[in-house]
């Protein structure tokens, strides 16, 4: 196993009277998927705003590749390598595919001394755009406008905006959510290949999917993490079934 590349220690944070999150550790590696699971409000989305920067943390520490980044802001977080996506589209639905990773891959160059430059014409941003594309499997919608493709190519550009911004860590919160049965096998195995290169950390309510992507489980509830470990222990605790699951079925793996 590889030093973990991001954790969380012993992280907080309340808003007034609430604590949304309390002592939450988390240890993440690349090559595998960590999904985060609980019911609503078990505060699975505050934490990944706290590892990405949208939030600084009440109490605790965020630590990736050993450096401390808990007091950044997220477009700091961003440039080091974390990238996230929401669980709503954001993307620009009138812009094409290309245009839409072109500008998220643009969003990398630091030097702004091009004037006489086309923007178009970066080659670097270019070879990430098309890469980007390829590796989501939308090379062949690149000019079709993002409003007119499907809802789950919307979910798969979003993520190709992510790639176009080479992190080497994925936040993904609810990527499947509103997604039929075909569209979700489709983000499942793209998760799945680029956990073979990222450390996904993954937010998400369909058990099924959960399941058959995930290597670590972290089952948080009230902001408080209940218990973490390989899905055939979380599958087989009886606490996380009296506190999130009751008796309901835990599948054996595999999206139905």
């Amino acid at each position: 196993m590889t030093a973990p590349i991001l954790q969380a220690q012993d992280v907080s944070k309340s808003f007034g009277g609430l604590q949304a999150v309390h002592n939450v550790n988390l240890v993440c590696h690349t090559g595998q998927v960590h999904a985060v699971i609980g019911p609503n409000g078990a505060g699975k989305t505050t934490l990944i705003n706290l590892l990405s920067g949208d939030l600084l943390p009440s109490s605790g520490r965020i630590l990736f590749k050993d450096q401390d980044i808990t007091p950044l802001p997220a477009h700091r977080v961003s440039r080091l390598g974390i990238g996230r996506s929401y669980q709503r589209t954001n993307i620009f639905s009138e812009f094409s595919c290309w245009q839409n990773c072109w500008l998220a891959g643009q969003s990398r160059e630091r030097s702004s001394l091009r004037f006489f430059k086309p923007a178009g014409a970066i080659q670097a941003v270019r070879d990430r755009t098309e890469r980007a594309l390829a590796t989501t499997g939308l090379e062949d919608r690149a000019d079709v406008p993002a409003m007119d493709i499907s809802y789950g190519e919307q979910r798969q550009l979003e993520i190709a905006m992510l790639l176009a911004m080479e992190p080497e860590v994925l936040l993904l919160d609810e990527p499947l959510a509103g997604m039929g049965v075909e569209e979700s096998a489709a983000v499942v195995g793209l998760i799945q290949r680029l956990a073979a290169s990222h450390c996904v950390v993954l937010i998400e309510h369909d058990m099924d999917a959960v399941f058959a992507v995930a290597d670590v489980l972290t089952v948080m509830v009230d902001g408080n993490i209940l218990e973490s470990g390989p899905p055939e222990a979380i599958r087989d605790s009886r606490r996380v079934r009296d506190a999130y699951l009751g008796d309901e079925q835990l599948p054996e793996g595999g999206v139905s």
